[in-house]
């Protein structure tokens, strides 16, 4: 399969290689590495991406997720256009859109009393903490393991595999970092209970951060009542409820993953969606009484957390944030992207029952995981951080082993024309009718003819 990209990527190849020389890893998102090599796309149109080449592509990354109406939507593009000739992406100073952005959310997510946008995810969290900090005026964080939110410092630790702590990803962070951050195992409400009743005897919690339907988008699925016992927990010990709905604000639903769960958190992260898959996309909103704590001005010398931002909430992002929004509830986006997520999952799931594959195809709406090579399967979390840390390095060949099966298969998706997010995830949206998802099963299947099953542990 890999002389698929030699032959039929010529361009690509040439364009993300020269990259290399200008760009650390040949590429400026993390999403945007692909194996063997980074594809160049010039065109996004609904459910395809065209590359430098001219190939066609089904498109389940959808950006990483905010497109849930399909890349480069006519309706919110044409507006967006509009805006830019009237008056730029940026000023600097004050744009109705942020009114218009801010209103449309609180319609749809009641909970959300307040948005403050900020320029990412990343941004929004480190936000969301400050303010809990603040409000509390507690230090520690409670995350719950593998769960990803954003880069940050203090947020680079238990990435991916629960129970790993700082040994994986935490490479040019000051241990320091992560002296007031907590990991807990997933969908374990006794554990997170454990952690609040110690950190009372540490000046206690002041937030716990989830990723509603399980870490990693989902990656590590969550029991339906977890998200309510974890508001419980907060109200007990007294912390911020944070619920980060980068990826399941306006794709689960239009009242979002906490609309769906009945849970009223008291700061929402907002990422990608907000801006329309335009970029400047994240923001924090919640409650009035928290959110109101983030500083505006310059220098207001008042007991607020102070975050910022030079093109945050510039024109642009906010008008097609908006405009995105109310395209998504006049088209039934979320539903319509979910019954495709629906279709697309059953499919995968006779195909996998099929070819007798060892792979499992599960989904959450519009978030469809196929997984093939378990690779954030491994589970290290421990109260013990030798536990954790000594069965985590004797697995490390292990982990690296499937990281690479996972990529090889993203791969083999991709030289039959399915793009997915690491050959594990795939995105739905309003423009996967039928015809498409039907479409992707065929070269799903082209690929899973290909798959040779190794029989030799299965006794064990």
């Amino acid at each position: 399969m890999l002389a698929y990209f030699d032959t039929k990527c010529v361009k690509s190849k040439e364009i993300t290689t020269e990259a290399k020389n200008y760009i650390p890893g040949g590429v400026q998102h993390n999403l945007a590495f692909n194996y063997p090599f980074p594809i160049c796309v010039v065109k996004a149109d609904g459910a395809y991406l065209y590359d430098r080449d001219g190939n066609q592509y089904i498109d389940f990354l959808q950006a990483g997720g905010p497109t849930i109406l399909g890349s480069n939507y006519p309706a919110v593009r044409d507006k967006a256009i509009e805006l830019i000739k009237e008056c730029g992406p940026v000023t600097g100073l004050f744009h109705e859109a942020e009114l218009l952005l801010a209103k449309e959310i609180n319609k749809h997510m009641p909970n959300v009393e307040m948005f403050r946008m900020l320029g990412s995810g990343t941004e929004s969290v480190m936000a969301a903490i400050r303010v809990a900090r603040n409000a509390t005026k507690a230090k520690r964080i409670i995350k719950v393991g593998g769960a990803y939110h954003g880069w940050s410092d203090q947020m680079v630790y238990g990435l991916k595999i629960p129970g790993s702590r700082q040994f994986l990803e935490s490479h040019g962070i000051p241990h320091g970092c992560y002296g007031t951050t907590d990991e807990v195992r997933p969908n374990d409400l006794n554990m997170l209970e454990a952690m609040l009743r110690r950190n009372k005897l540490r000046g206690g919690t002041a937030a716990v951060i989830v990723e509603p339907v399980g870490p990693e988008s989902g990656t590590r699925p969550i029991d339906f009542e977890y998200n309510k016992g974890v508001r419980e927990l907060c109200n007990k010990y007294g912390a911020l409820f944070i619920m980060d709905e980068v990826v399941t604000g306006f794709r689960i639903g239009l009242g979002g993953a906490q609309g769906f769960f009945g849970v009223v958190p008291d700061l929402t992260i907002f990422g990608k969606v907000v801006a329309g898959g335009y970029p400047s996309a994240g923001g924090v909103g919640g409650k009035r009484e928290f959110v109101s704590g983030m500083a505006a001005g310059v220098g207001t010398m008042m007991k607020r957390a102070y975050v910022g931002g030079t093109l945050a909430a510039n024109p642009l992002s906010a008008f097609a944030g908006y405009c995105a929004i109310q395209e998504i509830a006049k088209t039934d986006a979320c539903y319509k992207a979910g019954q495709a997520g629906d279709r697309l999952t059953d499919g995968l799931k006779k195909l996998i029952e099929q070819y007798k594959l060892p792979f499992v195809a599960y989904n959450q709406g519009s978030i469809v995981h196929l997984e093939c090579s378990g690779a954030m399967s491994f589970d290290f979390s421990s109260m013990n951080v030798l536990g954790s840390v000594i069965p985590m390095l004797k697995k490390k060949p292990e982990m690296l082993r499937r990281k690479v099966a996972m990529e090889e298969m993203g791969a083999a998706y991709m030289a039959h024309g399915i793009i997915t997010l690491a050959g594990s995830r795939l995105y739905t949206s309003l423009a996967d009718t039928d015809e498409v998802i039907d479409e992707a099963l065929n070269h799903f299947e082209d690929v899973f003819k290909t798959v040779q099953v190794c029989n030799r542990n299965l006794d064990k």
